[in-house]
């Protein structure tokens, strides 16, 4: 069984920042692809940000700029650095990852349980 463990979340001013973490943990063959989406209320979960396991990385135009996606691959571990927050940046952030498990020829898409994150304006 794999876990996606997030934190980091949390209540922050305009202009402020925060950082995301996400770890995964189980029994782990290896990490391919791991990202941050976000829901607001009332909206669709939206991709934030991706990384490949080779460091490659995409963002939402919304986000470019502002946002830093970076990984540990030792620690089995995705980062989000938010700077200059901005109101409507308020979600519930989730990381999702596919991992290869043992005995699985197919990585598994798996997903955190989400961190809230408040901007207050």
């Amino acid at each position: 069984q794999v876990q996606l463990v997030e934190s980091g979340g949390g209540l922050v001013q305009a202009g402020g920042s925060l950082r995301l973490s996400c770890a995964a943990s189980g029994s782990i063959v290896s990490v391919n692809t791991m990202g941050w989406y976000r829901q607001a209320p009332g909206k669709q979960r939206e991709l934030v940000a991706v990384i490949t396991s080779g460091g490659g990385t995409n963002y939402a135009g919304s986000v470019k700029g502002r946002f830093t996606i970076s990984r540990d691959n030792e620690k089995n571990t995705v980062y989000l650095q938010m700077n200059s927050l901005k109101p409507e940046d308020t979600a519930v952030y989730y990381c999702n990852a596919r991992v290869a498990v043992p005995m699985v020829p197919t990585a598994l898409l798996t997903w955190g349980q989400g961190t809230q994150v408040t901007v207050s304006s």
